[in-house]
């Protein structure tokens, strides 16, 4: 009887062991992947800067970002560990297709393992190394509200168009969502009979778009949104930076947004004519329209 109790401890032992060995193994990876990140992206913000900024760009938006991000996933998904027959893991080509997939039609691992011929607990881990890399090269630049220069930068371009105090258009948009769950059918049913997701954002000229409110149920409109909506919570805890502008010998000091006619006649709206008549009106629906 000893004898048994004495496997069955030493059983334990090994199986705790081998549990904390795993434990170690995973922080060890991530804190390596992590270290990955930061020096890529450390070494491209470095060869950007070397390479200086042409006048007139925006200081925020890269626009070569996308081929920096190219670059940092696939160094990111390199594989680095041989199995038992001595042959690279997976490439990194079959994981970008099983992240894209289960991201773009919202498929499940199981749905996208035969495909990429993969396993699912391959297939997820892949997906939130995915997202934790976007976050980390996107954050700073996407992921936030504009900062004084970046909001300095923003009222300067709109006065030389000719609208002084304008911080960008805001919009909402309908995202269509082809595997509504039939219990949800009614409430994600927009006006055109199509189930759907309302989208607002707030963009500036320059297309980048730094304020998202996603998730809205489409049978709402622009108003049932906005008064969900965080994106005048500065405004209403009095922390909205100070903006400053005179219009017709009238000075103001709240900034503005371009919106559609459904909004309500606040200050900080101002609504495009449906039914230009003057030259004015027609400028301002133009302008509206490119923003």
């Amino acid at each position: 009887m000893s004898d048994m109790e004495e496997v069955l401890e030493r059983q334990e032992r090994e199986i705790r062991e081998r549990r904390r060995r795993q434990a170690a193994s995973k922080r060890a990876q991530r804190d390596l992947d992590q270290q990955l990140v930061m020096a890529v992206a450390m070494l491209d913000e470095e060869n950007q800067s070397s390479r200086g900024s042409h006048e007139g760009s925006a200081p925020n938006v890269d626009r070569h970002r996308h081929s920096r991000g190219k670059n940092l996933m696939e160094d990111y998904f390199i594989p680095t560990s041989l199995n038992c027959a001595g042959v690279l893991g997976l490439l990194p080509e079959q994981k970008f297709t099983t992240i894209i997939r289960m991201l773009a039609y919202g498929a499940s691992a199981d749905q996208v393992d035969e495909i990429a011929r993969m396993g699912k607990s391959t297939a997820l881990e892949s997906l939130v190394r995915f997202c934790d890399a976007v976050e980390t090269l996107y954050t700073r630049d996407y992921l936030r509200r504009p900062t004084p220069r970046d909001l300095q930068r923003l009222l300067q371009k709109a006065e030389q168009r000719g609208f002084p105090g304008m911080i960008g258009s805001i919009e909402c948009m309908h995202w269509q969502w082809k595997n509504c769950p039939t219990a949800w059918q009614g409430e994600y049913g927009n006006q055109k009979g199509q189930k759907s997701i309302i989208l607002e954002a707030v963009a500036s000229f320059d297309t980048w778009v730094w304020h998202v409110f996603f998730g809205v149920a489409g049978s709402q409109n622009n108003l049932n949104v906005l008064g969900q909506s965080p994106v005048f919570n500065d405004v209403l805890r009095g922390e909205a930076p100070k903006i400053t502008y005179e219009v017709n010998n009238t000075v103001y000091q709240t900034g503005y947004y371009l919106a559609d006619g459904i909004y309500p006649s606040w200050t900080t709206f101002v609504k495009s004519l449906s039914h230009p008549r003057t030259q004015k009106q027609n400028y301002l629906l133009h302008i509206k329209r490119v923003t």
